[in-house]
């Protein structure tokens, strides 16, 4: 039986593209569970089209994995999939959250929702054996629908309680060539980087109101060290890694843990390599102990999320649960380190006015991360966000690939708040930050720009232009 696990194609605003560890995970325990005939198809980095490529062979299932911008392309895909024969499954954030809207389209027979991994290969199983649709209901964590178009929900799966004991991602399938490194805006562009994802936790416990968590939940769930050693060794000395990013929404929950891998990394000698946070670490559980064992076991970069400059903003409508001067210490203990540093700052959240977003602004001016992203608030589904959005402003958004959270429109109207002045005071964030004579300097330096100098031209012209 041939299983072919699929993301649709996401263009971003920059030219980064990095593997897609959840259909990782989800071949890996296809392969453990004795399913040989696995491929994964990348949208974002393949040279054909999934029709060309299921016209040139024949797929038995087609899963596909994805979030709320890209639904509406993994729908496309479905159908593209059927009109080959194939048996299509959809899943990941959006169909988990909203299952019923994507079986209602004739070309998804199935949706996964939540944690995939044992429901798939149940699902596999289930289908090789012939089972016919009746006989799914006991899959814990799949919809799916009669022929009648009438749809059920089986009971949802309980999240796994032991990390350790799945499978680990099916590396070997994923093009790795075909990737670029994880950070080209401080780096530069490396389209030929062996740049590889890892997860060493899922999971994560604080409500900000703009965070979505429907796969991995609210509680923290942690893989041992030990475990997460064994997989950054195979990454460094068996598929020669030049660059590792650590995916969690918030690896270092548990300090004393976060510590110990370091420490793990240094002893084994991984730390040749770099890696970076590719998420923002949590800024109150960090300390400078913490960044010089970061930097000592090859950490080359960590992030933040700041979110806002804006004291009220940031506890009673962003709810981060962290303080301003937790943030300052993170930020200079992080420095002090020797490590680069990132920051995430959102604009546009209800009840912003231009005072606020000022705040924040002056707020990144002073910390000075190496790199800042400037975000416009995208109200996901599951999120509080979304249904304050949803009962008192108004969504503009047409449809749900407009729902980027690189975008550089607002996405919502609400009382007292005007959207052009969140746009203006976007654009304003990004002109004071990196319009400085230090970092234009530094861009006219760096050998990407003059490389890729047609893209950076678009990205300034998009930054920096109302």
């Amino acid at each position: 039986m041939k299983i072919l696990l699929v993301s649709p194609e996401a263009r971003l605003w920059n030219s980064r593209t990095h593997i897609h560890n959840g259909l990782g995970y989800l071949a890996g325990a296809l392969d453990a569970a004795g399913f040989r005939e696995i491929d994964i198809y990348d949208g974002a980095v393949e040279d054909e089209s999934l029709d060309a490529r299921l016209e040139r062979e024949h797929t038995d299932i087609v899963a596909i994995s994805a979030p709320t911008p890209l639904i509406e392309a993994a729908w496309n895909y479905a159908r593209i999939a059927k009109a080959h024969g194939a048996i299509t499954i959809v899943g990941g954030p959006h169909p988990t959250l909203m299952p019923d809207e994507t079986l209602q389209n004739e070309s998804v027979d199935f949706v996964v929702r939540g944690e995939g991994e044992e429901t798939i290969v149940e699902f596999v199983q289930a289908i090789q054996r012939g089972a016919a649709p009746d006989e799914l209901s006991g899959i814990k964590g799949l919809s799916w629908k009669k022929a009648d178009g009438k749809i059920f929900h089986n009971v949802a799966r309980p999240l796994a309680p032991d990390l350790d004991a799945i499978p680990m991602p099916a590396y070997a399938l994923f093009k790795i060539e075909r990737y670029t490194n994880l950070q080209p805006l401080t780096d530069g562009l490396d389209p030929h980087a062996r740049a590889y994802t890892i997860v060493t936790s899922r999971g994560c416990p604080y409500q900000c109101t703009y965070c979505s968590k429907p796969i991995t939940g609210d509680t923290w769930r942690a893989r041992s060290v030990e475990n997460v050693l064994r997989e950054w060794k195979m990454l460094v000395e068996d598929l020669g890694a030049t660059e590792i990013g650590i995916t969690d929404d918030i690896w270092n929950l548990n300090l004393k843990r976060a510590k110990e891998l370091c420490r793990g990394l240094i002893e084994l000698g991984l730390n040749r390599v770099p890696w970076v946070t590719i998420h923002g670490m949590k800024v109150n559980h960090t300390d400078a102990e913490l960044f010089r064992l970061m930097k000592q076991a090859g950490c080359k970069r960590v992030g933040f999320g700041v979110e806002s400059g804006d004291e009220e903003i940031l506890k009673r409508v962003v709810k981060k649960s962290q303080t301003f001067e937790q943030v300052r210490g993170a930020f200079r203990n992080a420095k002090a380190a020797g490590l680069q540093t990132m920051g995430f700052f959102i604009y546009g959240m209800p009840g912003e006015t231009a005072a606020t977003m000022d705040k924040t602004t002056q707020l990144a001016l002073e910390l000075d991360p190496d790199l800042a992203h400037f975000m416009i608030a995208a109200p996901y589904p599951g999120t509080a966000l979304w249904d304050t959005v949803s009962s008192q402003g108004k969504l503009y958004a047409q449809s749900w690939r407009e729902l980027a959270i690189q975008s550089d429109h607002a996405h919502f109207d609400f009382p007292g708040m005007d959207p052009q002045l969140v746009e203006q005071k976007w654009h304003e964030a990004y002109r004071r930050f990196y319009f400085r004579p230090k970092r234009l300097w530094k861009r006219f330096k760096s050998p990407d720009t003059w490389r890729n100098l047609p893209e950076r031209l678009q990205d300034a012209k998009r930054f920096f232009v109302t």
